[in-house]
Protein backbone atom coordinates (compact mmCIF):
# COMPACT_ATOMS: atom_id res chain seq x y z
CA UNK A 1 0.00 0.00 0.00
CA UNK A 2 2.94 2.61 0.89
CA UNK A 3 4.33 1.86 -2.47
CA UNK A 4 1.21 2.56 -4.21
CA UNK A 5 0.53 5.98 -2.65
CA UNK A 6 4.49 7.08 -3.07
CA UNK A 7 3.51 6.07 -6.91
CA UNK A 8 0.56 8.32 -7.28
CA UNK A 9 2.34 10.96 -5.23
CA UNK A 10 5.29 11.08 -7.80
CA UNK A 11 2.74 10.77 -10.93
CA UNK A 12 0.48 13.47 -9.48
CA UNK A 13 1.14 17.16 -7.89
CA UNK A 14 -0.56 18.86 -5.62
CA UNK A 15 -1.25 21.29 -8.38
CA UNK A 16 -2.24 18.51 -10.46
CA UNK A 17 -5.05 17.45 -8.21
CA UNK A 18 -6.42 20.97 -6.62
CA UNK A 19 -6.72 22.39 -10.21
CA UNK A 20 -9.21 19.83 -11.27
CA UNK A 21 -11.54 21.12 -8.63
CA UNK A 22 -10.65 25.45 -7.94
CA UNK A 23 -8.79 27.89 -9.97
CA UNK A 24 -5.16 28.65 -8.95
CA UNK A 25 -3.65 31.69 -8.93
CA UNK A 26 0.14 32.56 -8.70
CA UNK A 27 1.43 34.28 -5.15
CA UNK A 28 4.78 34.29 -4.84
CA UNK A 29 5.98 30.76 -4.81
CA UNK A 30 2.72 29.67 -3.58
CA UNK A 31 -0.57 29.24 -5.82
CA UNK A 32 -3.93 30.91 -4.43
CA UNK A 33 -7.57 30.38 -4.50
CA UNK A 34 -10.81 30.82 -3.06
CA UNK A 35 -11.23 27.86 -0.65
CA UNK A 36 -13.48 24.90 -1.83
CA UNK A 37 -14.33 24.20 1.57
CA UNK A 38 -16.23 27.35 2.63
CA UNK A 39 -17.33 30.90 1.24
CA UNK A 40 -15.06 33.34 1.39
CA UNK A 41 -14.30 36.38 -0.91
CA UNK A 42 -10.75 36.94 -0.18
CA UNK A 43 -8.50 33.70 -1.63
CA UNK A 44 -7.09 32.52 1.74
CA UNK A 45 -6.80 28.94 0.33
CA UNK A 46 -2.97 28.07 -0.37
CA UNK A 47 -1.24 25.71 -2.25
CA UNK A 48 3.03 24.76 -2.08
CA UNK A 49 4.06 22.77 -5.07
CA UNK A 50 7.51 22.29 -3.41
CA UNK A 51 6.20 20.56 -0.57
CA UNK A 52 3.11 18.93 -2.06
CA UNK A 53 0.26 20.21 0.38
CA UNK A 54 -2.07 22.92 0.62
CA UNK A 55 -3.73 25.21 3.55
CA UNK A 56 -6.52 27.46 4.19
CA UNK A 57 -5.89 30.24 6.67
CA UNK A 58 -10.00 30.65 6.76
CA UNK A 59 -11.04 27.14 7.94
CA UNK A 60 -7.88 26.04 8.57
CA UNK A 61 -7.90 22.79 6.34
CA UNK A 62 -4.91 21.54 4.90
CA UNK A 63 -3.30 18.53 3.84
CA UNK A 64 -1.79 16.73 0.73
CA UNK A 65 -3.24 15.24 -2.18
CA UNK A 66 -5.01 12.44 -0.42
CA UNK A 67 -6.40 14.56 2.57
CA UNK A 68 -7.78 16.88 0.06
CA UNK A 69 -9.48 14.38 -1.94
CA UNK A 70 -10.94 13.15 0.91
CA UNK A 71 -12.32 16.44 1.79
CA UNK A 72 -13.59 17.55 -0.80
CA UNK A 73 -15.63 14.22 -2.04
CA UNK A 74 -16.35 12.98 1.34
CA UNK A 75 -14.65 10.09 1.28
CA UNK A 76 -12.43 8.04 3.63
CA UNK A 77 -8.85 7.58 2.84
CA UNK A 78 -8.80 4.14 0.62
CA UNK A 79 -11.74 6.29 -1.34
CA UNK A 80 -9.55 8.80 -2.09
CA UNK A 81 -6.96 6.59 -2.52
CA UNK A 82 -8.99 4.71 -5.06
CA UNK A 83 -9.72 8.23 -6.97
CA UNK A 84 -5.87 9.29 -7.24
CA UNK A 85 -5.35 5.86 -8.26
CA UNK A 86 -7.29 6.17 -11.40
CA UNK A 87 -6.28 9.68 -12.33
CA UNK A 88 -2.79 8.54 -11.54
CA UNK A 89 -2.93 5.42 -13.92
CA UNK A 90 -1.50 3.33 -11.15
CA UNK A 91 -3.27 0.12 -10.68
CA UNK A 92 -4.32 -0.76 -7.04
CA UNK A 93 -2.41 -3.46 -5.17
CA UNK A 94 -3.58 -4.27 -1.68
CA UNK A 95 -1.21 -6.13 0.80
CA UNK A 96 -3.51 -9.21 1.97
CA UNK A 97 -4.84 -8.85 5.63
CA UNK A 98 -5.73 -11.18 8.15
CA UNK A 99 -8.43 -9.36 9.38
CA UNK A 100 -10.32 -6.78 7.38
CA UNK A 101 -11.80 -3.84 9.02
CA UNK A 102 -15.73 -3.87 9.06
CA UNK A 103 -15.79 -1.00 6.35
CA UNK A 104 -13.72 -2.73 4.13
CA UNK A 105 -16.24 -5.90 4.68
CA UNK A 106 -19.01 -3.87 3.58
CA UNK A 107 -17.61 -2.45 0.88
CA UNK A 108 -16.68 -5.49 -0.47
CA UNK A 109 -20.10 -7.57 0.42
CA UNK A 110 -22.25 -4.38 -1.34
CA UNK A 111 -20.25 -5.32 -4.61
CA UNK A 112 -21.01 -9.22 -4.46
CA UNK A 113 -24.42 -7.95 -3.93
CA UNK A 114 -24.33 -6.46 -7.22
CA UNK A 115 -22.63 -8.92 -9.05
CA UNK A 116 -25.40 -10.87 -7.23
CA UNK A 117 -28.46 -8.81 -8.47
CA UNK A 118 -26.90 -8.50 -12.21
CA UNK A 119 -26.87 -12.13 -12.81
CA UNK A 120 -30.82 -11.96 -12.12
CA UNK A 121 -31.69 -9.06 -14.50
CA UNK A 122 -34.58 -11.22 -15.96
CA UNK A 123 -35.40 -10.46 -19.81
CA UNK A 124 -38.73 -8.89 -18.66
CA UNK A 125 -37.16 -6.74 -16.25
CA UNK A 126 -35.12 -5.68 -19.48
CA UNK A 127 -37.87 -5.21 -21.80
CA UNK A 128 -39.33 -3.19 -19.35
CA UNK A 129 -36.50 -0.90 -19.25
CA UNK A 130 -36.52 -0.58 -22.80
CA UNK A 131 -39.24 0.47 -22.89
CA UNK A 132 -38.86 3.47 -20.80
CA UNK A 133 -36.24 4.01 -23.29
CA UNK A 134 -33.32 2.39 -21.48
CA UNK A 135 -30.69 1.06 -23.49
CA UNK A 136 -28.19 -2.06 -23.22
CA UNK A 137 -25.25 0.15 -22.87
CA UNK A 138 -26.77 2.46 -20.14
CA UNK A 139 -28.41 -0.92 -18.34
CA UNK A 140 -24.52 -2.36 -18.41
CA UNK A 141 -23.26 1.20 -17.34
CA UNK A 142 -24.96 1.37 -13.90
CA UNK A 143 -24.93 -2.04 -13.47
CA UNK A 144 -28.96 -2.36 -13.20
CA UNK A 145 -29.88 -5.65 -11.39
CA UNK A 146 -32.85 -7.42 -10.48
CA UNK A 147 -33.83 -8.71 -6.95
CA UNK A 148 -36.42 -11.75 -7.27
CA UNK A 149 -38.97 -13.19 -5.09
CA UNK A 150 -37.59 -15.27 -2.56
CA UNK A 151 -37.33 -14.58 1.11
CA UNK A 152 -33.61 -15.08 1.49
CA UNK A 153 -32.11 -15.45 -1.67
CA UNK A 154 -29.11 -12.66 -1.33
CA UNK A 155 -28.49 -13.48 2.31
CA UNK A 156 -28.26 -17.10 1.44
CA UNK A 157 -25.71 -16.04 -1.14
CA UNK A 158 -23.70 -14.08 0.69
CA UNK A 159 -23.42 -16.19 3.85
CA UNK A 160 -21.49 -18.90 1.51
CA UNK A 161 -19.33 -16.37 0.84
CA UNK A 162 -18.37 -16.37 4.87
CA UNK A 163 -20.99 -12.69 5.23
CA UNK A 164 -22.00 -12.60 8.78
CA UNK A 165 -26.06 -12.47 9.65
CA UNK A 166 -24.72 -9.06 11.74
CA UNK A 167 -22.64 -7.73 8.44
CA UNK A 168 -25.82 -8.28 6.01
CA UNK A 169 -28.11 -6.59 8.78
CA UNK A 170 -25.76 -3.69 9.07
CA UNK A 171 -25.02 -2.99 5.57
CA UNK A 172 -28.93 -2.90 4.97
CA UNK A 173 -29.43 -6.03 2.83
CA UNK A 174 -31.56 -7.53 5.04
CA UNK A 175 -33.66 -7.63 8.58
CA UNK A 176 -34.44 -10.70 11.16
CA UNK A 177 -37.91 -12.32 11.02
CA UNK A 178 -39.33 -13.35 14.51
CA UNK A 179 -37.76 -16.07 14.12
CA UNK A 180 -34.61 -14.78 14.10
CA UNK A 181 -33.97 -15.75 10.66
CA UNK A 182 -32.86 -13.45 7.60
CA UNK A 183 -35.27 -11.71 5.30
CA UNK A 184 -34.11 -9.90 2.45
CA UNK A 185 -35.03 -6.17 2.51
CA UNK A 186 -35.17 -6.02 -1.66
CA UNK A 187 -38.08 -8.07 -3.30
CA UNK A 188 -39.13 -7.98 -7.00
CA UNK A 189 -37.79 -4.84 -7.16
CA UNK A 190 -35.64 -4.05 -10.25
CA UNK A 191 -32.44 -2.88 -8.47
CA UNK A 192 -29.83 0.36 -8.93
CA UNK A 193 -27.01 0.80 -7.07
CA UNK A 194 -25.81 3.68 -5.59
CA UNK A 195 -22.19 4.27 -5.07
CA UNK A 196 -20.08 6.95 -3.26
CA UNK A 197 -18.08 10.12 -5.04
CA UNK A 198 -14.79 6.76 -5.61
CA UNK A 199 -17.53 4.64 -7.22
CA UNK A 200 -17.89 1.96 -4.42
CA UNK A 201 -21.21 1.14 -4.07
CA UNK A 202 -22.32 1.40 -0.71
CA UNK A 203 -26.37 1.58 -0.81
CA UNK A 204 -29.63 0.31 -3.09
CA UNK A 205 -32.87 1.81 -4.95
CA UNK A 206 -35.41 -0.76 -5.72
CA UNK A 207 -38.56 -0.23 -8.16
CA UNK A 208 -41.60 -2.52 -7.38
CA UNK A 209 -41.61 -5.07 -11.00
CA UNK A 210 -42.79 -8.36 -10.90
CA UNK A 211 -45.72 -10.77 -10.95
CA UNK A 212 -45.01 -11.43 -7.08
CA UNK A 213 -44.70 -7.94 -6.08
CA UNK A 214 -47.32 -6.82 -3.48
CA UNK A 215 -50.04 -3.72 -4.95
CA UNK A 216 -49.18 -2.02 -1.77
CA UNK A 217 -45.22 -2.30 -1.62
CA UNK A 218 -43.95 1.78 -2.00
CA UNK A 219 -42.91 2.23 -5.88
CA UNK A 220 -39.48 2.74 -4.37
CA UNK A 221 -37.45 1.19 -1.96
CA UNK A 222 -34.03 2.17 -0.77
CA UNK A 223 -31.81 1.08 1.34
CA UNK A 224 -31.75 2.26 5.19
CA UNK A 225 -28.67 4.59 6.73
CA UNK A 226 -25.61 2.24 7.65
CA UNK A 227 -22.06 3.35 8.32
CA UNK A 228 -21.34 3.43 4.49
CA UNK A 229 -24.60 5.17 2.87
CA UNK A 230 -25.56 8.58 4.36
CA UNK A 231 -28.75 9.84 2.28
CA UNK A 232 -28.15 13.59 3.15
CA UNK A 233 -24.70 12.90 1.50
CA UNK A 234 -24.64 10.94 -1.66
CA UNK A 235 -26.36 11.99 -4.62
CA UNK A 236 -26.77 9.39 -7.21
CA UNK A 237 -24.75 9.42 -9.81
CA UNK A 238 -22.52 11.63 -8.73
CA UNK A 239 -19.46 9.31 -9.22
CA UNK A 240 -20.44 9.63 -12.65
CA UNK A 241 -21.10 13.39 -13.03
CA UNK A 242 -18.66 14.73 -11.10
CA UNK A 243 -16.14 14.69 -14.49
CA UNK A 244 -18.73 16.61 -16.94
CA UNK A 245 -20.16 18.75 -14.11
CA UNK A 246 -16.56 20.37 -13.33
CA UNK A 247 -16.10 20.31 -17.12
CA UNK A 248 -19.52 22.52 -18.47
CA UNK A 249 -19.72 23.67 -14.77
CA UNK A 250 -22.90 22.71 -14.12
CA UNK A 251 -25.22 20.30 -12.59
CA UNK A 252 -28.65 19.11 -13.70
CA UNK A 253 -30.70 17.71 -10.19
CA UNK A 254 -33.35 15.13 -11.57
CA UNK A 255 -35.49 13.14 -9.00
CA UNK A 256 -35.01 9.21 -9.69
CA UNK A 257 -33.22 7.06 -11.05
CA UNK A 258 -34.74 6.46 -14.32
CA UNK A 259 -34.87 9.91 -15.17
CA UNK A 260 -31.61 10.21 -13.97
CA UNK A 261 -30.46 7.20 -16.58
CA UNK A 262 -32.49 8.63 -19.48
CA UNK A 263 -30.57 11.89 -18.48
CA UNK A 264 -26.79 10.69 -18.74
CA UNK A 265 -28.06 8.42 -22.36
CA UNK A 266 -29.33 11.73 -23.77
CA UNK A 267 -25.93 13.16 -23.23
CA UNK A 268 -26.43 15.49 -20.11
CA UNK A 269 -23.70 13.36 -18.07
CA UNK A 270 -23.83 16.26 -15.23
CA UNK A 271 -26.96 15.10 -14.08
CA UNK A 272 -27.36 13.63 -10.37
CA UNK A 273 -30.82 12.58 -8.28
CA UNK A 274 -31.69 12.53 -4.94
CA UNK A 275 -32.34 8.94 -3.25
CA UNK A 276 -35.27 8.51 -0.90
CA UNK A 277 -34.51 12.21 0.82
CA UNK A 278 -34.57 15.83 -0.09
CA UNK A 279 -32.01 17.63 -1.56
CA UNK A 280 -29.66 18.91 1.09
CA UNK A 281 -27.41 21.37 2.23
CA UNK A 282 -24.77 18.66 2.32
CA UNK A 283 -26.01 17.84 -1.62
CA UNK A 284 -25.52 21.37 -2.10
CA UNK A 285 -22.16 21.35 -1.03
CA UNK A 286 -20.74 18.53 -2.70
CA UNK A 287 -22.05 20.12 -5.86
CA UNK A 288 -20.41 23.03 -5.31
CA UNK A 289 -17.52 21.57 -4.48
CA UNK A 290 -17.64 20.86 -8.52
CA UNK A 291 -19.42 23.90 -10.16
CA UNK A 292 -21.73 27.32 -8.71
CA UNK A 293 -24.42 26.09 -11.09
CA UNK A 294 -27.68 23.97 -10.21
CA UNK A 295 -30.50 23.61 -12.98
CA UNK A 296 -33.40 21.85 -10.86
CA UNK A 297 -35.05 19.55 -13.51
CA UNK A 298 -37.94 17.91 -11.20
CA UNK A 299 -41.63 16.59 -12.02
CA UNK A 300 -44.07 19.24 -13.29
CA UNK A 301 -46.68 18.06 -10.65
CA UNK A 302 -47.66 19.76 -7.63
CA UNK A 303 -44.63 17.14 -5.45
CA UNK A 304 -42.39 18.26 -8.11
CA UNK A 305 -42.47 21.86 -7.77
CA UNK A 306 -42.98 21.53 -4.18
CA UNK A 307 -39.34 19.59 -3.74
CA UNK A 308 -37.79 22.26 -6.28
CA UNK A 309 -38.91 24.53 -4.32
CA UNK A 310 -37.06 23.11 -1.07
CA UNK A 311 -33.98 22.18 -3.46
CA UNK A 312 -33.76 25.84 -4.35
CA UNK A 313 -33.58 27.28 -0.56
CA UNK A 314 -31.05 24.39 0.17
CA UNK A 315 -28.84 25.26 -2.96
CA UNK A 316 -29.02 28.99 -2.39
CA UNK A 317 -27.99 29.10 1.14
CA UNK A 318 -25.21 27.47 0.08
CA UNK A 319 -24.38 29.59 -2.60
CA UNK A 320 -25.05 27.62 -5.73
CA UNK A 321 -26.87 29.99 -8.71
CA UNK A 322 -29.94 28.02 -9.09
CA UNK A 323 -32.39 27.74 -12.21
CA UNK A 324 -35.56 25.99 -13.10
CA UNK A 325 -36.36 24.13 -16.06
CA UNK A 326 -40.03 24.20 -17.02
CA UNK A 327 -41.03 20.64 -18.59
CA UNK A 328 -44.54 20.06 -19.79
CA UNK A 329 -47.50 19.42 -17.34
CA UNK A 330 -47.45 15.47 -16.99
CA UNK A 331 -44.10 14.63 -17.68
CA UNK A 332 -40.92 14.25 -15.88
CA UNK A 333 -37.60 14.25 -17.44
CA UNK A 334 -37.86 10.50 -18.46
CA UNK A 335 -40.45 10.07 -20.45
CA UNK A 336 -40.04 13.78 -22.15
CA UNK A 337 -36.37 12.37 -22.85
CA UNK A 338 -38.22 9.24 -24.65
CA UNK A 339 -41.17 11.86 -25.89
CA UNK A 340 -38.56 14.25 -27.71
CA UNK A 341 -34.74 14.46 -26.54
CA UNK A 342 -34.58 17.73 -28.01
CA UNK A 343 -37.75 19.43 -26.11
CA UNK A 344 -35.69 18.01 -22.80
CA UNK A 345 -32.11 19.93 -24.12
CA UNK A 346 -34.34 23.00 -24.84
CA UNK A 347 -35.91 22.88 -21.04
CA UNK A 348 -32.54 22.54 -19.68
CA UNK A 349 -31.02 25.33 -22.00
CA UNK A 350 -33.81 28.09 -21.76
CA UNK A 351 -33.56 27.41 -17.41
CA UNK A 352 -34.75 30.67 -15.89
CA UNK A 353 -33.43 31.26 -12.64
CA UNK A 354 -35.34 30.40 -10.01
CA UNK A 355 -36.55 34.20 -9.06
CA UNK A 356 -36.83 34.57 -12.18
CA UNK A 357 -39.23 31.65 -12.67
CA UNK A 358 -41.38 31.77 -9.41
CA UNK A 359 -42.41 35.31 -10.82
CA UNK A 360 -43.64 34.09 -13.60
CA UNK A 361 -45.24 31.82 -12.53
CA UNK A 362 -47.32 33.30 -9.51
CA UNK A 363 -47.67 36.16 -12.33
CA UNK A 364 -49.26 34.16 -14.44
CA UNK A 365 -51.54 32.71 -12.08
CA UNK A 366 -52.48 35.54 -10.07
CA UNK A 367 -56.20 37.01 -11.00
CA UNK A 368 -55.17 40.37 -9.86
CA UNK A 369 -52.29 43.15 -9.12
CA UNK A 370 -52.88 42.73 -5.54
CA UNK A 371 -52.61 38.52 -4.67
CA UNK A 372 -49.62 39.12 -6.91
CA UNK A 373 -47.96 41.29 -4.86
CA UNK A 374 -48.63 38.95 -1.67
CA UNK A 375 -47.57 36.16 -3.17
CA UNK A 376 -44.20 37.78 -3.79
CA UNK A 377 -43.77 38.27 -0.12
CA UNK A 378 -44.77 35.54 0.83
CA UNK A 379 -43.47 33.22 -1.71
CA UNK A 380 -40.78 34.72 -3.61
CA UNK A 381 -38.84 37.37 -0.64
CA UNK A 382 -37.78 33.92 1.33
CA UNK A 383 -36.05 32.48 -1.57
CA UNK A 384 -34.61 36.16 -2.79
CA UNK A 385 -32.92 36.66 1.30
CA UNK A 386 -31.35 32.75 0.61
CA UNK A 387 -29.28 34.15 -2.47
CA UNK A 388 -25.50 34.72 -1.53
CA UNK A 389 -24.62 37.43 -3.53
CA UNK A 390 -25.14 41.15 -2.29
CA UNK A 391 -25.17 42.06 -6.87
CA UNK A 392 -27.07 39.16 -7.41
CA UNK A 393 -29.50 39.91 -4.62
CA UNK A 394 -30.16 44.02 -5.41
CA UNK A 395 -30.59 43.01 -9.29
CA UNK A 396 -33.69 40.54 -8.23
CA UNK A 397 -34.61 43.73 -5.92
CA UNK A 398 -34.55 45.85 -8.97
CA UNK A 399 -36.57 43.54 -11.12
CA UNK A 400 -39.33 42.70 -8.79
CA UNK A 401 -39.67 46.93 -8.18
CA UNK A 402 -40.05 47.09 -11.58
CA UNK A 403 -42.75 43.87 -12.07
CA UNK A 404 -45.04 45.35 -9.01
CA UNK A 405 -43.98 49.20 -9.96
CA UNK A 406 -43.18 50.30 -6.22
CA UNK A 407 -39.72 51.93 -5.54
CA UNK A 408 -36.98 49.42 -4.77
CA UNK A 409 -36.52 50.70 -1.41
CA UNK A 410 -40.34 48.81 -0.53
CA UNK A 411 -38.87 45.79 -1.52
CA UNK A 412 -35.77 45.68 0.76
CA UNK A 413 -37.54 47.01 3.93
CA UNK A 414 -40.13 44.09 2.89
CA UNK A 415 -36.78 42.01 2.51
CA UNK A 416 -35.82 42.74 6.09
CA UNK A 417 -38.59 41.79 7.82
CA UNK A 418 -38.17 38.37 6.14
CA UNK A 419 -37.23 35.17 8.91
CA UNK A 420 -33.90 34.32 8.32
CA UNK A 421 -33.02 30.64 6.07
CA UNK A 422 -33.26 27.72 8.30
CA UNK A 423 -29.94 27.14 6.49
CA UNK A 424 -26.81 27.55 9.54
CA UNK A 425 -25.38 30.91 9.35
CA UNK A 426 -21.76 31.29 8.55
CA UNK A 427 -19.79 33.89 11.24
CA UNK A 428 -17.69 35.91 9.71
CA UNK A 429 -14.53 37.34 11.11
CA UNK A 430 -14.04 41.06 9.85
CA UNK A 431 -11.38 39.89 7.38
CA UNK A 432 -14.17 37.98 5.70
CA UNK A 433 -12.79 35.01 6.59
CA UNK A 434 -14.85 32.02 8.77
CA UNK A 435 -14.53 32.25 12.36
CA UNK A 436 -13.59 29.39 14.60
CA UNK A 437 -13.72 29.22 18.27
CA UNK A 438 -10.19 27.39 17.69
CA UNK A 439 -8.48 30.34 16.15
CA UNK A 440 -7.92 31.52 19.39
CA UNK A 441 -6.50 28.45 21.02
CA UNK A 442 -4.24 27.65 17.88
CA UNK A 443 -0.55 29.17 18.29
CA UNK A 444 0.32 29.67 14.86
CA UNK A 445 -3.05 31.49 14.01
CA UNK A 446 -3.18 34.81 12.52
CA UNK A 447 -3.89 36.44 16.21
CA UNK A 448 -1.69 34.60 17.86
CA UNK A 449 1.54 33.63 15.57
CA UNK A 450 4.38 35.37 18.04
CA UNK A 451 7.85 36.19 16.88
CA UNK A 452 9.09 32.71 18.32
CA UNK A 453 6.84 31.04 15.94
CA UNK A 454 7.48 33.16 12.85
CA UNK A 455 11.37 32.59 13.39
CA UNK A 456 10.46 28.82 13.65
CA UNK A 457 8.09 28.89 10.51
CA UNK A 458 11.50 30.75 8.53
CA UNK A 459 13.44 27.43 10.00
CA UNK A 460 10.65 24.53 8.73
CA UNK A 461 10.15 26.88 4.99
CA UNK A 462 13.69 26.85 4.53
CA UNK A 463 14.51 23.43 5.37
CA UNK A 464 11.28 22.08 3.07
CA UNK A 465 12.67 24.30 -0.18
CA UNK A 466 15.22 22.37 -2.08
CA UNK A 467 17.42 24.81 -1.73
CA UNK A 468 17.43 27.24 1.12
CA UNK A 469 18.60 31.33 1.22
CA UNK A 470 20.58 30.27 4.14
CA UNK A 471 22.48 27.61 6.42
CA UNK A 472 19.34 26.28 8.07
CA UNK A 473 21.56 24.03 10.46
CA UNK A 474 23.13 27.49 11.66
CA UNK A 475 19.98 28.87 12.27
CA UNK A 476 18.49 26.65 13.80
CA UNK A 477 21.31 26.58 16.42
CA UNK A 478 21.15 30.19 16.97
CA UNK A 479 17.01 30.17 17.34
CA UNK A 480 17.94 27.38 20.24
CA UNK A 481 20.08 30.34 21.47
CA UNK A 482 17.90 32.90 21.27
CA UNK A 483 14.86 31.43 22.98
CA UNK A 484 16.27 28.85 24.98
CA UNK A 485 16.70 25.45 25.14
CA UNK A 486 12.91 25.48 26.72
CA UNK A 487 11.61 27.81 24.12
CA UNK A 488 12.97 25.38 21.28
CA UNK A 489 11.78 22.57 22.94
CA UNK A 490 8.06 23.21 22.91
CA UNK A 491 8.20 24.82 19.60
CA UNK A 492 9.71 21.16 18.15
CA UNK A 493 6.82 19.57 19.69
CA UNK A 494 4.31 20.59 17.93
CA UNK A 495 2.35 18.18 15.54
CA UNK A 496 2.94 18.04 11.77
CA UNK A 497 -0.58 20.01 11.31
CA UNK A 498 0.47 22.76 13.27
CA UNK A 499 4.28 23.01 11.51
CA UNK A 500 2.69 23.32 8.04
CA UNK A 501 0.36 25.96 8.94
CA UNK A 502 3.92 27.71 9.84
CA UNK A 503 5.35 27.20 6.70
CA UNK A 504 2.23 28.47 4.66
CA UNK A 505 2.33 31.55 7.12
CA UNK A 506 5.75 32.10 6.88
CA UNK A 507 5.55 31.41 3.17
CA UNK A 508 2.56 33.56 2.05
CA UNK A 509 4.20 36.98 4.02
CA UNK A 510 7.68 36.45 2.77
CA UNK A 511 7.39 34.48 -0.31
CA UNK A 512 8.44 37.70 -2.53
CA UNK A 513 10.94 38.79 0.31
CA UNK A 514 14.63 38.73 -1.49
CA UNK A 515 15.77 39.37 1.92
CA UNK A 516 14.85 36.41 3.88
CA UNK A 517 18.10 35.49 5.30
CA UNK A 518 18.86 39.40 6.30
CA UNK A 519 15.65 39.92 8.08
CA UNK A 520 15.96 36.34 9.68
CA UNK A 521 18.78 37.21 10.89
CA UNK A 522 17.43 40.76 12.29
CA UNK A 523 14.58 38.14 13.84
CA UNK A 524 17.09 36.21 15.84
CA UNK A 525 18.93 39.55 17.00
CA UNK A 526 15.62 40.53 18.19
CA UNK A 527 14.57 37.19 19.89
CA UNK A 528 17.93 36.73 21.56
CA UNK A 529 18.08 40.66 22.84
CA UNK A 530 14.16 40.27 23.96
CA UNK A 531 15.23 36.86 26.67
CA UNK A 532 18.10 38.36 27.89
CA UNK A 533 16.57 41.44 28.63
CA UNK A 534 14.15 38.65 30.24
CA UNK A 535 16.37 37.02 32.35
CA UNK A 536 18.18 40.53 33.18
CA UNK A 537 15.06 41.97 34.73
CA UNK A 538 14.69 38.89 36.51
CA UNK A 539 18.64 39.04 37.65
CA UNK A 540 17.69 42.90 38.66
CA UNK A 541 14.42 42.01 41.03
CA UNK A 542 16.63 39.27 42.52
CA UNK A 543 19.26 41.66 43.51
CA UNK A 544 16.87 43.91 45.00
CA UNK A 545 15.93 41.21 47.12
CA UNK A 546 19.18 39.83 47.74
CA UNK A 547 20.26 43.72 49.30
CA UNK A 548 17.10 43.56 51.18
CA UNK A 549 17.95 40.14 52.97
CA UNK A 550 22.31 40.76 52.96
CA UNK A 551 22.92 37.65 51.62
CA UNK A 552 26.52 38.59 50.65
CA UNK A 553 26.63 35.29 48.81
CA UNK A 554 23.84 35.64 46.31
CA UNK A 555 24.61 39.11 45.87
CA UNK A 556 27.91 38.13 43.92
CA UNK A 557 26.60 35.71 42.15
CA UNK A 558 23.53 38.04 40.91
CA UNK A 559 26.05 40.74 40.41
CA UNK A 560 27.83 38.89 38.05
CA UNK A 561 25.02 37.68 36.03
CA UNK A 562 23.63 41.17 35.92
CA UNK A 563 27.03 41.84 34.13
CA UNK A 564 27.04 39.31 31.60
CA UNK A 565 23.68 39.93 30.47
CA UNK A 566 24.28 43.43 30.12
CA UNK A 567 27.46 42.77 28.39
CA UNK A 568 25.73 39.74 26.03
CA UNK A 569 23.02 42.68 25.35
CA UNK A 570 25.66 45.48 24.01
CA UNK A 571 27.28 42.83 22.17
CA UNK A 572 23.96 42.08 20.42
CA UNK A 573 23.49 45.65 19.61
CA UNK A 574 27.13 46.58 18.16
CA UNK A 575 26.36 43.66 15.31
CA UNK A 576 23.24 45.54 14.30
Amino acid sequence: MSDTVQQIKDRLSIQDVVSQYVKLDRAGSTLRARCPFHAEKTPSFFVSPDRGTYHCFGCNQGGDIFTFVQQIEGLDFKGALKVLAEKAGVPLVYERQEHKDERDRLFEMMEAATIFYISKLSDDAKKYLKNRGVNDATINEFRVGYAGSEWSELSDFLKRKKYTDKEIVDAGLAKKNERGNLTDKFRNRIMFPIADSAGRIVAFSGRIFGENASPEAPKYLNSPETILFHKSRILYGFDRAKVAMRKVSCAVLVEGQMDLLMSHQAGWANAVAVSGTAFTEDHAKLIRRMTDNLVLALDADAAGIKAAGRAARAALASGLNVKVAQLPDGLDPADLILKDPEEWRTAIREAKDIITFLLDVLEKHASMPDRFRRSVETVVLPFLSDVQSPIARAQYVRGIARRLEVPEHAIEEALHKVPTSPATPVQLKPEGTLAKTSDRANPSSAQGFGRAQHAFGILLWQEALPKGQFDTAEYRAALSEAIGEEGMAKLESISQEEREIMRFTVERLLGNNQNVARDAKELLRGLHEERLRKELAEATLGLAEAERGKNEEELADLNKKVKLLTGKIAQLNKRV
